[in-house]
């Protein structure tokens, strides 16, 4: 799991699976997943199954921030742990271009530092 993403102890037993379903999540604009664009911020699994995420986006005029939220819970919600997902979207702190990960900078043509 990414160290920029806060995430507890129920959430990371079940990291592996949660990094796969979060690659299938795609911004629309940019081509590119949620999780290796850095939009996730929290992950709070808890012990009746139910999923907190805290994402941001990353503008706020983001034409996905109607259908991103929808299918972030049901590729969630695909996972045995998980009964129930509820996302907040939050935009402070605010997204930024650093949050991308190094695949998503290659995958985006940005320059790896």
């Amino acid at each position: 799991m990414r160290d920029d993403i806060q995430i507890n102890d129920r959430a990371a037993a079940i990291s592996d699976q949660l990094i796969d379903k979060l690659q299938t999540v795609y911004d629309p604009e940019l081509g590119l997943d949620i999780y290796n664009l850095g939009l996730i911020y929290v992950i709070d699994l808890d012990a009746t199954g139910h999923c907190h995420m805290v994402i941001t986006f990353t503008e706020i005029a983001c034409g996905c921030t109607d259908t991103l939220p929808k299918d972030l819970i049901a590729a969630l919600m695909q996972l045995d742990p998980i009964s129930k997902v509820t996302v907040e979207v939050v935009w402070s702190p605010a997204w930024k271009m650093t949050r991308i990960s190094r695949l998503g900078r290659i995958t985006l043509g940005i320059a790896v530092r």
